[in-house]
């Protein structure tokens, strides 16, 4: 099954939109996507991340929620070997 998953921005490197690359914490997990599809994202927002693209923004509470779920279901630990 596919999943997407939210995570938050610790960094993003490059200056052109359809290059922008960001370091996206899951939890304890931390992933490389690409921002092509979130151009206005910025380091500390929340993105919904599909096969590794970030691909909407979306706000803390909603993410936060999502996330304990993952937890809760061990569904997060799961996707620490993939790409998400």
């Amino acid at each position: 099954m596919c999943l997407a998953v939210p995570g938050q921005i610790l960094s993003i490197a490059g200056d052109d939109p359809l290059m922008r690359v960001g370091r996206i914490r899951f939890g304890g997990i931390i992933k490389e996507v690409s921002l092509a599809c979130v151009p206005e994202a910025e380091v500390g927002d929340y993105v919904l991340v599909h096969v590794g693209f970030a691909i909407s923004k979306l706000d803390e509470e909603e993410a936060q929620r999502v996330l304990a779920y993952l937890r809760n279901t061990d569904e997060l630990a799961e996707l620490e070997g993939e790409t998400l």
